[in-house]
């Protein structure tokens, strides 16, 4: 019996640690092809080659999210190897938390190229494939932020709720062509997110709280893994999930 994630082509962002990594490794146990996109070479060549020992597909490109020929490349590299995109999780994300009063200009500009541009590429990248396909899935990752607003995630937030608003408008839009758009919206998970935190009260905070509530990434993949796995009738929209004990 089908799971319907075997045999699909799976392109990720941000897969070279953390929600990537976990997801690409159980989308490949499930029977994906998995193309690896992230700027960390090394980490992401090594996981494909980890993925194949065990049978798996995988191809790794190397990818700068906030740079649009180099998403287009990543995605034009799945459908020459593997024929086809099925599904862009775009994952790739930063999030340096901050004071608005503390001016971290240039973090601002750093989310919003990776948060909200990377997602742009990534859609902009696939759609013309799943527009002549007449089938596919986007999954964009958004976040609890996106959701709520909280002391020095302004604009983290902001890139976070972006990316539900896009997400929502492409839905509705690619419905002639029937492909599916899932917004995925993570609590308190343990990844390296919170090294990107330049302020280091924030940082501390943050550690000792996903320290003692955090989900490991192993939650997330399952979630994707659900949303690909729906008949193709089935739009799962959007998951919001956080860990049992989160309050926030």
């Amino acid at each position: 019996m089908s799971n319907n994630i075997e045999n699909k082509v799976v392109v990720i962002t941000g897969a070279s640690s953390g929600l990537g990594e976990e997801t690409a490794r159980h989308l490949s146990d499930k029977g994906a092809s998995v193309v690896l996109g992230a700027r960390r070479t090394e980490r992401i060549e090594s996981l494909a080659k980890d993925i194949k020992e065990k049978g798996g597909k995988a191809l790794a490109v190397t990818t700068d999210v906030t740079e649009r020929e180099q998403v287009k490349a990543l995605v034009d590299a799945a459908v020459e190897e593997f024929g086809k995109v099925d599904v862009v999780l775009n994952n790739a994300g930063l999030m340096p938390l901050s004071q608005m009063e503390e001016l971290k200009i240039d973090e601002w500009e750093q989310m919003i190229d990776v948060n909200i541009k990377g997602v742009l590429y990534g859609i902009a990248a696939a759609l013309p494939y799943m527009k002549e396909q007449k089938s596919g899935q986007f999954i964009n990752i958004s976040s609890v932020a996106g959701h709520k607003i909280f002391p020095g995630s302004s604009v983290y937030s902001a890139t976070k709720s972006a990316v539900r608003v896009i997400s929502e408008g492409l839905r509705q839009e690619v419905k002639p062509y029937n492909i599916r758009t899932t917004i995925i919206s993570p609590g308190a998970v343990k990844t390296e997110l919170l090294e990107h935190i330049s302020n280091d009260e924030i940082q501390e905070g943050n550690k000792e709280y996903v320290g003692k509530v955090g989900l490991e990434p192993k939650a997330f993949a399952r979630l994707v893994a659900f949303a690909v796995s729906e008949p193709e009738e089935v739009d799962i929209n959007e998951i919001l999930f956080r860990p049992t004990a989160q309050e926030l």
